[in-house]
């Protein structure tokens, strides 16, 4: 148990006690107890962060993060670089501007879904760092850039590609040798199914309406998977068009599952899957919603949104070395990484699919 919420707790069984002293019984003034107010800590944050192209795992207690003086910051790291597991992906050419970061569960096991943009996709277990799948799509360049990646309940991967405008579903659990030879699309890393989306920047499954959410330029599309190892489907079952251009990050809201984050080049909205309609009913939300946002995600404990957003005089433009955090009272701070190149930060809240 954290310290704050020992804390907490503690405060509220000295309550109890103090209600129970003989002085209480009588009408007597029990002794005064402090109100337990202090919020929990807040979880430990997941970037991607470009500059050193690792993905870390850093202490959500620590205002400033400097991994170069003081490497206890760094919880966990990952760059598939030099890693054999991960040599046939050619990542010192497909390892380049990792550009998504999330945390998932399935059947009892932890997972990271990476991607970068020069081709690099993986699902990573933690805390070992081994493979469960993994894909270079076009290594080297950036013809496809994949932008997100989510992994599905029975154990298939879904990639966005922004550049490409495409959305693939490999049959990454089913193509395992013995399932027989590949009649549709596939490659190196087996069989998928493809959807065009222009810009495709996000993917969430939505384990209440079983469908594969994916963000693109205009629109937001619920993607239903389906077909067989050898030729998976994706089909569209619904789409709704964005409130402005430019979709970028797509997320659960934690705490509410007919709630999805949605990114625009202008706005950070919530989308109401029940409603069929896009809202800015949550806290804070005229704090937390402004242009270019790269990713945004809430912690329902304590009711913090984190969100990255570029931060202007950094070597990209795309950069920030601040990760953002609204509270509930309307008040803000900022986590910063020395010498980093942040674009994206995720809550360290392991998700099951």
């Amino acid at each position: 148990m954290r310290r704050s919420r020992l804390r907490a707790v503690t405060a509220a069984l000295l309550g109890v006690l103090a209600l129970a002293l003989p002085g209480a019984a009588r009408g007597v003034p029990a002794p005064a107890v402090a109100a337990a107010t202090e919020l929990p800590d807040p979880p430990d944050v997941l970037v991607t962060d470009q500059a050193s192209k690792r993905l870390l795992l850093l202490d959500g207690s620590r205002g400033t993060w400097d991994p170069g003086a003081d490497p206890s910051v760094v919880k966990w790291s990952f760059s598939p670089v030099g890693d054999p597991r991960y040599a046939d992906l050619d990542p010192e050419r497909s390892w380049v501007y990792p550009d998504e970061a999330k945390v998932r569960t399935r059947r009892g096991r932890t997972y990271v879904l990476i991607t970068a943009s020069f081709g690099f996709a993986a699902v990573v277990e933690y805390p070992s760092g081994g493979r469960y799948w993994g894909g270079a799509l076009a290594p080297g360049g950036i013809e496809l850039n994949p932008h997100s990646i989510e992994l599905l309940p029975d154990g298939d991967v879904a990639v966005a590609a922004s550049t490409g405008g495409v959305v693939r579903l490999y049959a990454a659990a089913r193509s395992a040798p013995g399932h027989g030879r590949a009649r549709g699309n596939a490659d190196e890393h087996g069989p998928y199914a493809s959807y065009p989306l222009a810009e495709a920047h996000g993917l969430q499954w939505d384990p209440r309406l079983k469908v594969l959410w994916a963000l693109g330029r205009d629109r937001l599309v619920a993607l239903r998977p389906g077909g067989t190892a050898e030729r998976p489907t994706l089909t569209s079952s619904f789409e709704v068009p964005l409130p402005g251009p430019h979709g970028h990050d797509l997320l659960r809201v934690a705490g509410r599952p007919d709630r999805l984050w949605v990114t625009t080049g202008s706005a950070v909205l919530q989308y109401s899957t029940t409603r069929r309609a896009f809202v800015q009913d949550f806290a804070g939300a005229r704090e937390v919603s402004r242009a270019n946002v790269k990713a945004v995600g809430n912690d329902p404990l304590t009711g913090g949104v984190v969100s990255t957003a570029p931060e202007r005089g950094l070597a990209e433009t795309w950069w920030t070395q601040r990760v953002t955090v609204h509270r509930p009272d309307g008040s803000r701070h900022f986590f910063r990484l020395v010498d980093g190149g942040v674009y994206k930060a995720r809550w360290w809240l392991p998700a099951p699919v």
